[in-house]
This record gives structure tokens, C-alpha cells and sequence, in this order.
């Protein structure tokens, strides 16, 4: 299913940009709509590179982690229906490539993009919000879509192997409960951020309550790589 532009401010948390990322789901970017029409097969995303540095690797694939700012503008008038600087204290925007947590048109458009590229990308309605379009958003329907992109980062994704493989010090290809415990107290130190004492333990067992599907004490492979995308 698509996903759409963020539309309102994610919650705050003390959980570290890594963790948060790495283990629980990722709602910064929940889908209220699919895109609609049956020309999709023959529209596609227009791409133009703004800027290119140039050292231009890595290149973003499907699965990385991505950490971008990007304004939204409807193409029928110009204005402006979104623009991530003004949320969020103007940090960023970080968000998995290619599994649906934007429009399918954004996961597309940047693809093969590398920290510091910018480009202006034209997304048609069956890419974007279709039919319906999203009201919440300010978007009509049918609208096509232009979003100026600036890529600051490009990093392995929260699901790859290895993310797992940090996380799995044994590699008995499951995660345990004392190796989450050890990746916290060193996703903690890491931040530097100021956590009451119970954090630590809330946060672990809201990991497990979320990704402990047959409650067996530990994540394993497979309830882990929701994603798909990696072979471990």
C-alpha cells in the first residue's frame, strides 16, 4: 500500500533515533490512502537532478534509511501543501526506502539517490492520491505532485542483516532478551540523552511485546526482517 507525506508532528521520544528506527515500527508515515486510476502503467515519475556532488555514493536502494527534507507543491497552481522544515523543530525527516511509508511515487523517485544529491521530482495521481485525493492534506483529487528534495543521509535500513547482525553477538540468528538489553544500554550511551532509570526496562519490553510474535523470549530472523527485503 502507498503511504503518504507526513501530516502531522511524529511523537516525541527519548528512545534514540537508532533504536526507535532499528527495532519498533515505523508510523512516522501511515498510509490513509491508495492511490487510484488504471492509467498507472502508463504514467511515470519525472526526475530532475538539481545538484549532484561530486563524490555520489552510497546510492540509496530499497530497505536504507534514509534522512531527508522535502517541500510539496500541487502542480495545477504551484502552492505549497507541505513542507518538512516546519515540523518536527525543522529536523529532517527519516524514513525506510521503498517499503511504503511515502507515496508510492516518492519510494520511486528516490531511488539511486546519494547524500547531498537534490532533485525536483513531478509525481502523476496514480503515484500520489489518485482519485480521492487527501483532503486532510490539502490535496484535490487527481492532483499531480512536485516535491524539491534535498538528501542528506543514507544509511542501512532498521531491517537489514546487518542491523541484525549488530544486534545478535552469539549469531544464533535470534535476538535474546540480554542482547537487546546490551544494544540499549549502548544505543543510550551513544545519544547521550538524559532517561529516567525505568526507561531501559519500559522500552525493552515494549520491544518484545511488539516484535515476539510466538512469545518465545527471544526475535528471531524472521519476526525481525519484517521488511523482506535481505536474506540472513
Amino acid at each position: 500500500a502507498a503511504g503518504t507525506v507526513p501530516r502531522r508532528r511524529p511523537p516525541r521520544s527519548d528512545m534514540g533515533r537508532g533504536l526507535t528506527l532499528l527495532l519498533l515500527p515505523l508510523a512516522l508515515l501511515a498510509a490513509p490512502a491508495r492511490a487510484e486510476g488504471g492509467t498507472a502503467a502508463a504514467e511515470e515519475v519525472k526526475i530532475e537532478v538539481l545538484h549532484l556532488p561530486e563524490t555520489c555514493s552510497p546510492k540509496s536502494k530499497k530497505g536504507d534509511l534514509l534522512n531527508a527534507h522535502y517541500d510539496g507543491f500541487l502542480a495545477s497552481d504551484g502552492s505549497k501543501f507541505y513542507c518538512s522544515r516546519t515540523q518536527n523543530e525543522g529536523h529532517p525527516k527519516w524514513f525506510v526506502l521503498g517499503v511504503g511509508q511515502v507515496i508510492k511515487g516518492l519510494d520511486i523517485a528516490m531511488m539511486n539517490m546519494c547524500p547531498g544529491e537534490k532533485r525536483k521530482v513531478t509525481i502523476p495521481p496514480s503515484l500520489a492520491y489518485g482519485q480521492q485525493g487527501y483532503a486532510q492534506g490539502k490535496i484535490p483529487p487527481n492532483a499531480t505532485l512536485i516535491f524539491e528534495i534535498e538528501l542528506y543521509a543514507v544509511n542501512k535500513g532498521p531491517r537489514s542483516v546487518e542491523a541484525f547482525n549488530q544486534i545478535d553477538k552469539d549469531g544464533d540468528k535470534k535476538l535474546s532478551e540480554l542482547e537487546i538489553s546490551q544494544y540499549l544500554k549502548e544505543e543510550f550511551a551513544r545519544d547521550g540523552k538524559k532517561r529516567h532509570p525505568s526507561a531501559h526496562d519500559e522500552i525493552l519490553a515494549d520491544i518484545f511485546k511488539k516484535n515476539d510474535h510466538d512469545r518465545d523470549g527471544f526475535i528471531s530472523a524472521k519476526e525481525y526482517n519484517v521488511y523482506q527485503h535481505d536474506e540472513l
